[in-house]
């Protein structure tokens, strides 16, 4: 009986640091689905990103070295760890007290092959005062190279760029004058336009088509008739027509609520539909990252599309 328990507790003890490495034992079998192998990537950098405040690159050699194999070598291959070790300089981590590495967002996952994946994302760097819920102190662009080594999902290469790799590709329209800043793995991207309609609210015209206007589609470069991704979906109101549907005199679609504005310049107001990513198509949450990161910028350049 006393074996017995001594190896019950054992166990206990074991489950947790198991249990911390299971979302990254993906056996690379030709059974598993592309969406699984993606989701062990995300899981690997994202849990990275958490541990990037934990290394103090300004500590000394043997500290660096020691937390660098504490809080990192769950994540990266035996090689990259060694490369950092051996040059703090090259390897990400905290800098100075404040700000801090955060956490990484990530922006696009590429499959290189089914245990090959890049993965560009920005550190987003914070101080005690955005964890009241201000904007990042700052970010800075990474590209992680993630590989399935027996069966397990490790970053074998990052490249940290003091410039962000957001604006990598942009769109940029001229018409109505706004930008979309894209990472690297939308080069290739295509544009397509349709005419978004607006149904009236006013007592005696309800449901008659009212306001018109463009909606502008930046698609990504993977996109197939067979496979759709999700688009960047930009709907364009003039600031008459912004006005109106905010006084709740026409709507768009058969959503509950309205767009909800990404930005505005001197003529124009672009806008976010309502559910536009519920169908979950491949890329959603890559989208909405770059949304909320801001991607959508209005300018006052006009004259031409």
């Amino acid at each position: 009986m006393k074996k017995l328990g001594s190896l019950f507790l054992i166990l206990i003890l074991c489950l947790p640091a198991a249990g911390c490495r299971a979302g990254f034992q993906q056996q690379n079998s030709s059974g598993q689905s592309v969406e699984t192998r993606e989701t062990a990537v995300r899981n690997l950098v994202t849990e990275f990103g958490k541990q990037l405040q934990n290394v103090s690159l300004t500590a000394s050699k043997e500290k660096v070295a020691e937390d660098m194999q504490k809080y990192y070598g769950d994540y990266v291959t035996p090689s990259l760890l060694e490369e950092w070790q051996t040059d703090p300089s090259s390897a990400p981590g905290r800098t100075v007290s404040s700000p801090w590495p955060d956490r990484i967002a990530i922006l696009s996952v590429q499959r290189l092959a089914d245990d090959a994946y890049d993965v560009t994302g920005e550190i987003i760097e914070a101080t005690s005062a955005d964890e009241s819920g201000g904007q990042p102190a700052g970010k800075k662009g990474i590209r992680l190279s993630v590989r399935n080594i027996g069966g397990l999902w490790l970053i074998d290469d990052v490249t940290v760029d003091q410039q962000t790799l957001l604006a990598a590709v942009v769109y940029e329209n001229t018409q109505y004058g706004f930008t979309v800043s894209l990472p690297s793995s939308w080069k290739g991207y295509t544009v397509r336009t349709e005419d978004w309609q607006g149904y009236s609210l006013v007592p005696g015209q309800e449901g008659k088509i009212t306001e018109t206007g463009p909606e502008i589609f930046v698609r990504h470069p993977k996109w197939t008739k067979e496979t759709p991704r999700q688009d960047i979906p930009i709907l364009i109101f003039t600031l008459d027509q912004w006005n109106a549907i905010q006084k709740d005199q026409f709507h768009i679609g058969a959503a509950p609520i309205g767009p909800s504005e990404l930005a505005r310049n001197s003529k124009y107001v672009f806008a976010l539909p309502a559910r536009y990513n519920f169908a979950f198509l491949p890329g959603y949450e890559e989208v909405d990252t770059l949304i909320r990161g801001g991607a959508v910028k209005a300018t006052e350049k006009f004259g031409g599309s």
